[in-house]
């Protein structure tokens, strides 16, 4: 199943979920915002990304200049302040089985949906 972590008021998020839509795939929509996204969810996604917390940080958001901008903060403590702020997550978010991406633009997620071939599908 595909995800998208969604915010309707952000316009890459907006882009993304309209990629989603034209290709005909079947998507679960998670508005954050509205359901925050729960720590373990958040962990899950960052190891499927393979990344730091703080690669999903908005940097440019108000919150971030006025309160973390030149601070340094542990892996579990951005994970807390993301929970805290869901603003402050990159978006649009998508994850589909053992994979995820921020899917900015929109043309990155096709990651997630090219097929790995196995060894014994090759024919020599």
């Amino acid at each position: 199943m595909i995800r998208i972590y969604h915010n309707p008021r952000c316009r890459k998020s907006r882009e993304g979920l309209k990629y989603l839509v034209e290709k005909g795939l079947e998507f679960e929509c998670i508005e954050y915002l509205k359901n925050p996204i729960t720590e373990k969810e958040l962990r899950t996604i960052i190891a499927k990304m393979n990344i730091r917390p703080l690669e999903l940080v908005r940097t440019k958001e108000a919150i971030y200049k006025k309160q973390f901008r030149g601070k340094n903060f542990t892996d579990d403590e951005w994970i807390k302040i993301i929970i805290q702020y869901p603003a402050l997550l990159k978006r649009p978010v998508v994850v589909k089985d053992y994979k995820a991406v921020v899917a900015v633009p929109p043309e990155i997620m096709d990651v997630l949906f090219t097929k790995r071939i196995q060894l014994s599908e090759i024919k020599s």
